[in-house]
């Protein structure tokens, strides 16, 4: 069946560049192609858990499923993005050309919660910066299966980078005080907006009600009181969560935990005998050009029998790359929107929260969020 269909879709590399990813979008939000059943005829089914996935053999590392919703009137797609576990980024690379503050009632929205492992060691806390992703790996009993959890996570922006490496949790803390570093606070005077030395627990306090401290001097991994910015660049380096996200990650680490943080934007990942390639936009400071990463990973990966990948396969993996939409692409279909087609729809259950800010003060908020790191990406420190 694989193979029938990669000879159906072959053709579709006639299109060509930025074309293939439009027009298949196009066609694909409106059903598909004549083999792909429409959107709204779909079973709607339970969404997946959005945090918790099982590893069921030793080779795969690609685990859940993308899913669809339709959005309501309502709905902005930062609520969609923390309802069904994603970050602000990543919904928006999923789902180009859809408004994300008025998406519209009944439109067809991709949510991207399939994932590449990271290809590291499974053990502990692993943070890859580029997909602004968390990994938790617990320890696995005797005949258990291996349970992963992933969270969203914002990171360092421009200038204030998330330091690569292997470090361990050292301690941790509940309605944590934020001793403000003297960077930060001449950062703030210099845009108005002063700081004391000590930001006391509370709805002010930037770090949330949860801290995990890391062996590497100034970094945390924390919670946050604009949840808004989860899933984006917007911090002084440090990892934040959904405050819902942090209580449960708190409970299950303990110090002396390992924490892996990598930067990898390209992942190959496998299941069920089939080769997925995942590609993200990579970091704007990246040192590493994004021309060379794509390079190194695609020289050292081999096909089902073991055999480097073959010309055709590197440039449609180049293509898949060159337009990054953050989500595990069949190889073998020859077709970046492949994944659309086996996308499960699911029940929209984003509830109307009477306390959340309006849809206007929302946008303002994140206005402010991605013009304050935009200012210190241009030097604006």
């Amino acid at each position: 069946m694989r193979v029938r269909l990669a000879l159906f879709l072959l053709p579709l590399l006639a299109l060509g560049g930025c074309a293939t990813f439009d027009d298949l979008w196009s066609s694909v939000s409106k059903g598909g192609d004549a083999k792909a059943v429409p959107f709204d005829q779909r079973p709607v089914q339970e969404p997946l858990d959005p945090n918790i996935f099982f590893i069921e053999s030793a080779g795969q590392t690609v685990v859940g499923e993308p899913q669809v919703v339709f959005a309501r009137d309502e709905d902005t797609l930062s609520d969609l993005a923390r309802n069904y576990g994603l970050g602000y980024d990543e919904i928006i690379a999923a789902n180009p050309g859809v408004d994300p503050w008025l998406p519209g009632e009944g439109t067809p929205i991709l949510l991207p919660t399939q994932y590449v492992l990271p290809n590291v060691e499974r053990r502990g806390v692993i943070l890859n910066i580029a997909t602004k992703r968390l990994f938790y790996f617990p320890v696995v009993t005797e005949g258990e299966l291996q349970q992963v959890q992933t969270y969203p996570i914002g990171i360092g922006r421009v200038g204030w980078e998330t330091p690569l490496g292997e470090t361990t949790v050292v301690s941790k803390a509940k309605n944590p005080h934020w001793w403000v570093p003297a960077s930060v606070r001449r950062e703030h005077a210099e845009m108005g907006n002063p700081l004391p030395s000590v930001v006391p627990p509370g709805p002010d306090n930037p770090l949330g009600n949860r801290v995990l401290k890391l062996d590497m001097p100034g970094y945390l991994i924390h919670g946050t009181n604009a949840p808004y910015g989860v899933g984006m660049r917007v911090s002084h380096g440090c990892v934040r969560l959904y405050p819902e996200n942090i209580e449960v990650l708190y409970a299950l680490v303990d110090v002396g935990e390992v924490v892996t943080i990598i930067n990898e934007p390209y992942q190959f990942g496998q299941r069920d005998g089939a080769l997925y390639f995942e590609a993200h936009t990579p970091l704007a400071d990246d040192t590493v050009p994004a021309e060379e990463r794509l390079a190194q990973l695609v020289d050292g990966q081999v096909d089902a029998e073991g055999q480097p990948l073959n010309e055709h396969l590197r440039n449609y993996i180049s293509e898949v790359a060159g337009t990054p939409l953050g989500v595990p692409v069949g190889v073998i279909y020859y077709d970046p929107a492949e994944y659309m087609v086996r996308a499960r729809v699911v029940h929209n259950t984003v509830e109307a929260d009477p306390n959340a800010p309006t849809l206007t003060e929302v946008r303002e908020m994140m206005e402010e969020v991605e013009a304050e790191a935009e200012a210190f990406a241009g030097g604006g420190e």
